[in-house]
């Protein structure tokens, strides 16, 4: 399990409902709906990214991708999604249609211009992922899947969203980087992971979240999600796209919808322990090892039936330096309960190794 945490800021949200758009350097601009009416959306770009013809992927995906607009009591907004399977399901960010998920009311914009009420199947606020069924499912076209396994560093992608409410969005870029792990901002103060994360070039700004990020063959190979940004002098994120921009990877977005439409819900694996980082500095002065400190350990919980207990220092996490409480959510979002983790940890200056059988998150 390789560390590739970012230190940079980040942002996911939704796009406010109307927005400006300046027009050149002058900061007066037109007032834009999110919803539009008789006009044409964005027309892609006819230029080729590193090689990938845009314009007839665009033609190919445009269809299957939906501009989401929720309103709730925790506020309104839009975001993006895609048809991900027949029956009329949706894939997109838990972060677009939390603020309806107490109560409220979701819609889906067509690539046609039509719009449909849609009702929440599921989501996972751990994976920030959510599945919707419009309730006029038609004839909708579901996007076509690609493998995580088949994207490489360097391939050209193709981004397709509502940035800003602007329905059917096409942007370009390549592939920058692979296997992020990276924590996004979540609800209630909770965080996020973006486990096996897709960086890219490709432009995403806050309203592409939910939507789709496609290969050459236009298929999903990541579903955009959050954006790195640049503090300003008073120390507030920007918000912009500067090109970095992370997708969750399509096997994980299907295998979290999958379970989503099958049973509303997620089961996750959890250690049941309660760890503290202890970093070289802290380790020096205070004489306790570099790792995590356990701080607590749930009583009958997969980590006490290894024999952890308080005050044990973890060392090494499945075969890794352990230096953040990140590795232990990475696990738990990416193996199942059952799967066994071994965990080397200090006790008292010994060294003691142990094999930890995740258990079902409550």
């Amino acid at each position: 399990m390789s560390d590739h945490r970012t230190r940079w800021p980040l942002w996911a949200g939704i796009a406010l409902v109307v927005v400006v758009v300046g027009v050149g350097s002058g900061l007066a601009g037109a007032a834009v709906g999110s919803s539009g009416s008789g006009s044409s959306p964005p027309a892609a770009t006819t230029a080729a990214a590193g090689g990938c013809a845009v314009t007839p992927v665009a033609d190919r995906v445009l269809p299957s991708v939906v501009t989401i607009a929720v309103q709730g009591p925790n506020g309104s907004g839009t975001g993006s999604g895609e048809i991900i399977r027949s029956g009329g399901y949706i894939l997109t960010n838990n972060h677009v249609i939390a603020p309806a998920a107490s109560g409220g009311s979701i819609e889906v914009k067509f690539s046609d211009g039509s719009t449909s009420k849609a009702s929440l199947t599921g989501r996972d606020p751990q994976t920030d992922l959510a599945v919707l069924k419009v309730q006029s499912a038609g004839d909708l076209k579901p996007i076509a899947l690609g493998s995580s396994g088949s994207v490489r560093v360097g391939q050209p992608v193709i981004a397709l969203g509502a940035p800003l409410g602007l329905s059917g969005t096409v942007t370009s870029g390549i592939v920058s980087a692979l296997d992020r792990t990276v924590q996004v901002p979540g609800e209630n103060d909770n965080s996020a992971l973006l486990v096996s994360a897709v960086q890219t070039d490709a432009a995403i700004n806050p309203g592409n979240s939910g939507g789709a990020l496609v290969n050459c063959e236009s298929q999903l190979v990541g579903v955009p999600t959050a954006g790195a940004s640049v503090p300003s002098s008073s120390g507030e994120s920007s918000g912009g796209n500067i090109g970095l921009g992370f997708a969750i990877p399509v096997n994980l977005a299907k295998t979290i919808s999958d379970e989503l439409i099958s049973s509303g819900r997620v089961t996750h694996a959890y250690f049941g322990v309660q760890t503290v980082p202890v970093s070289a500095a802290a380790a020096q002065q205070s004489g306790t090892p570099e790792g995590l400190y356990v701080g607590g350990v749930t009583a009958g919980g997969p980590a006490a039936g290894a024999g952890l207990r308080a005050g044990d220092v973890i060392t090494k996490v499945d075969g890794e330096d352990a230096t953040s409480n990140v590795q232990l959510q990475e696990l738990t979002l990416t193996k199942k309960p059952g799967d066994k983790v071994p965990l080397t940890y200090r006790r008292g200056g010994s060294t003691h190794t142990a094999d930890v059988t995740l258990g079902t998150q409550p």
